[in-house]
């Protein structure tokens, strides 16, 4: 749906009695958020949602997981984002929620870059308002002496698309993120791997967000694990 049709339908949508909640995908992760009547913490850092519900008196309630599934992500690698240098590559929805998220979780520093002119400094804008004792800085995306380099663009999509950073340039003791679920494995995940590189993909990240989503939602509750164990991948 484009985002014009998604603006228009949405709100209408949501008249339904029927409509308890959503998932929401690109492109609308940002234009939804006009629409909510609750944000948490995650939404307006990063100025975009990925999950909608509605409360018993109709108010939409939108949250952003995206970065929680990253960092969750990470610490099933056994390692902790407390302290590291994360630089990330696109300052979108997804960029500025993994921002938001390594920032909650305690990074000393992190380095944003986005070919938007403005995207990249207008999330700097948002962290330093709310971590104050963050070190950030713009512009490369050099991921040399980073501790954690992620790719938070759609680059790796199709083929033929260029690599988001050097792969070249990443420490062997660094961890790349990759946010594109298809293909799983993208060029950029292909390179860091190749090096011997520690790596969260997409994939991940997305079933480390559903336990989340269920707790959202009032579902039943489950593991990352047990999501993985049922779950069906088609390509």
């Amino acid at each position: 749906m484009r985002s014009e049709n998604f603006r228009e339908a949405f709100p209408q949508i949501c008249r339904f009695t029927n409509f308890h909640g959503a998932l929401i995908t690109m492109p609308h992760k940002v234009a939804v958020v006009d629409w909510l009547g609750e944000a948490s913490a995650a939404v307006r850092l990063a100025g975009a949602c990925n999950a909608v519900r509605r409360s018993g008196d109709g108010k939409l309630i939108g949250d952003m997981f995206d970065g929680e599934g990253f960092v969750r992500g990470v610490a099933r690698t056994g390692r902790n984002i407390a302290g590291q240098r994360v630089l990330i590559v696109g300052a979108g929805g997804v960029g500025s929620a993994i921002a938001a998220a390594c920032a909650k979780a305690g990074a000393a520093e992190i380095a944003l870059t986005d070919t938007r002119a403005g995207a990249a400094e207008r999330l700097a804008n948002r962290l330093r308002l709310n971590y104050p004792g963050l070190k950030l800085s713009l512009g490369s995306n050099d991921p040399s002496d980073f501790d954690v380099a992620v790719n938070a663009t759609p680059l790796g999509t199709y083929p033929g698309d260029p690599l988001p950073m050097d792969p070249s340039r990443l420490s062997p003791s660094a961890l790349v993120g990759e946010v594109v679920l298809k293909p799983a494995m993208t060029g950029f995940l292909a390179a860091a791997k190749a090096r011997g590189v520690a790596c969260v993909t997409g994939l991940d990240m997305l079933f480390e967000q559903i336990p989340a989503y269920l707790e959202f939602f009032g579902f039943p509750p489950a593991t990352a694990a047990e999501v993985r164990e049922t779950a069906e991948i088609k390509s």
